[in-house]
């Protein structure tokens, strides 16, 4: 069960956990990659839905 409402508190606890656990010098990398994932998601996700498109025309 995820919880819904995490609030101020509870993202606090979540940053000082994320800092103890990869240390300061490595939260830009882990920052870009995750950026840049989050990036190549939403691109795939728009290749698929303009590639369904594609198909449906060429039917």
């Amino acid at each position: 069960m995820l919880p819904t409402n995490i609030g101020i508190p509870g993202l606090i606890i979540i940053l000082v956990v994320v800092l103890l656990l990869f240390g300061p010098k490595k939260l830009p990398e882990l920052g870009r990659a995750t950026g840049q994932t989050l990036k190549q998601f939403r691109d795939a996700i728009s290749g698929n839905k303009s590639d369904e498109g594609k198909k449906e025309d060429s039917k």
